[in-house]
């Protein structure tokens, strides 16, 4: 009898106990701040704002990004599952000053329901690229001025915190820390491209993305396309880029990953019939940073993946 009511005493206490679980769950949850429970959710066009939404909103963010490894930004356009991405954001992000072009309608009427924020917009005009070519838009490749861009990590900043304002002293002390990084990713860029000798500090690249970084770190930027991929380049651009590779003996170019290669690869045959051996430096991250395990999969490895193959090919 003894035994009976002592494996009574088990099963009930068996049975028992996951009841007791389950209340204490409920218990622990409910003392929970919401956001805990369901992340704000933060679409992003391209990678590079992607990476910043990621290392300013931390684990109270997930980030969606649309546009992956290799996409041209100037030429996307939005799926039916990218629609249903925005409908159900909690705030989208995008670059602005017209990288997206194709979107900017969109983004429009989903600025109707939902924060909307280009991060690239409240930049400081008198710091903006202005190209001719461009019909009067502002060149939007900004992150490749590293200390431009990090002023657009306030903007992003602001947007987090007007959606979870719970969140706002997490933000902006991981706004802070980033600015600290991106500083010194900028004087690190500057010291490497220290290294290049000045008659070889010409960088000819597939399109024009590359203005902000060589205004901010003193090197000549020459592009066979225009600022947008858009922009179909002729067989008169390609005889005046290889005039002046051939001229001034440039030893190296660059191909760029949401670019196809065949343009760089036209440039590089028309030296070669010139007798001047021209070769191909490596591939450049651009408008799009690299795919996962790539060391470009952020944006501070973008830069840095960026700046060892231009030193490498023209040191």
């Amino acid at each position: 009898m003894k035994n009976y009511f002592l494996r009574l005493n088990f099963i009930q206490i068996f049975f028992a106990l996951p009841s007791v679980l389950m209340l204490s769950c409920v218990s622990e949850k409910s003392d929970q701040d919401p956001i805990d429970r369901h992340r704000l959710e933060v679409v992003c066009t391209t990678g590079m704002v992607a990476d910043l939404a990621k290392k300013i909103g931390g684990t109270r963010v997930s980030v969606i990004g649309l546009m992956g490894p290799g996409v041209d930004p100037h030429y996307y356009k939005a799926s039916q599952g990218d629609l249903k991405k925005l409908e159900n954001a909690d705030l989208v992000l995008y670059n602005g000053l017209f990288l997206e072009g194709k979107m900017e309608t969109l983004f429009t009427r989903v600025g109707e329901t939902k924060p909307v924020v280009a991060v690239a917009s409240k930049l400081p005009e008198n710091r903006l690229l202005q190209p001719p070519e461009f019909e009067g838009n502002f060149d939007p490749h900004v992150w490749f001025d590293v200390l431009l861009w990090s002023k657009t990590v306030d903007v992003v900043v602001d947007a987090l915190v007007t959606v979870d304002p719970k969140g706002a002293e997490i933000y902006r002390n991981n706004g802070n820390i980033y600015i600290e990084e991106l500083q010194a990713l900028h004087d690190w860029v500057k010291d490497e491209l220290a290294s290049i000798p000045f008659s070889r500090k010409v960088l000819v690249t597939a399109h024009d993305a590359f203005g902000y970084f060589g205004r901010a770190y003193g090197i000549e930027v020459v592009g066979l396309q225009g600022i947008s991929t858009v922009a179909e380049y002729g067989v008169n651009d390609v005889t005046q880029l290889v005039d002046l590779i051939v001229d001034r003996k440039i030893p190296a170019m660059f191909v760029e990953s949401s670019v196809p290669e065949r343009s760089i690869k036209a440039v590089q045959q028309g030296c070669i019939d010139r007798g001047h051996s021209v070769t191909i430096g490596g591939t450049l991250y651009s408008d799009a940073m690299g795919s996962v395990g790539s060391n470009a999969d952020t944006y501070v490895g973008m830069v840095e993946e960026n700046v060892r193959t231009i030193v490498s090919a023209l040191k």
